[in-house]
C-alpha cells in the first residue's frame, strides 16, 4: 500500500507543479505531466526523491545529462533484455551492455526518449514540445525498438 500512497504524492506534486502556478487546465499542462512521467520511465526515478532540492528536480538532473551523459542516469532495467544478466551485471558493465548490443541503437533511443521528456517539462508552457512533435519522436523510437 506504501507503493501507492508514494505513487499518488508524486502525482500530486506534478499537478501542483504546474497547476499551483495558477494554470488553468491545459494541452500543455497534460504534455509537462507525461514528460516527467515519461523521465520516471527511462530514469527510475521520482520527482519526489530526496536528492531533488534546492533547484535540482527531475527535469534538471535529466537535462544536465543531455547529450553526454544518459547513459549514466537511466534506469539499468532498460538496458538489460536478460533478467538473469541484469542480477549479475553491474552498472558498469550495464552501460557498455547499452552500447555494443545492437551498436548505440538503444543508447540513441534513450536519449530520445530523455530529450522529448525533457522538452515536455520545460517550465514555460509556450516551450513544452507541441504533442504532435512528441508523437512522431516516441513512434520513430518504437518503430527502432521493434527492429531490435
Amino acid at each position: 500500500m506504501l507503493h501507492g500512497r508514494l505513487y499518488y504524492v508524486c502525482i500530486l506534486v506534478v499537478l501542483e507543479r504546474e497547476y499551483g502556478l495558477g494554470e488553468e487546465l491545459s494541452v500543455k499542462g497534460d504534455v509537462y505531466s507525461y514528460g516527467i512521467l515519461l523521465l520516471e520511465m527511462t530514469t527510475g526515478r521520482s520527482p519526489v526523491e530526496p536528492m531533488f532540492n534546492e533547484g535540482l528536480n527531475l527535469h534538471n538532473f535529466a537535462k544536465m545529462a543531455l547529450p553526454d551523459h544518459v547513459m549514466e542516469i537511466v534506469e539499468l532495467k532498460l538496458l538489460s533484455n536478460d533478467e538473469e544478466e541484469m542480477e549479475t551485471t553491474t552498472s558498469d558493465n550495464m552501460q557498455k551492455i547499452g552500447q555494443t548490443r545492437n551498436g548505440n541503437t538503444k543508447e540513441n533511443c534513450l536519449m530520445s526518449m530523455v530529450k522529448v521528456g525533457v522538452a515536455c517539462s520545460m517550465e514555460s508552457p509556450q516551450d513544452r514540445m507541441d504533442l504532435n512533435h512528441v508523437i512522431i519522436e516516441l513512434y520513430s523510437v518504437k518503430s527502432i525498438l521493434e527492429g531490435i
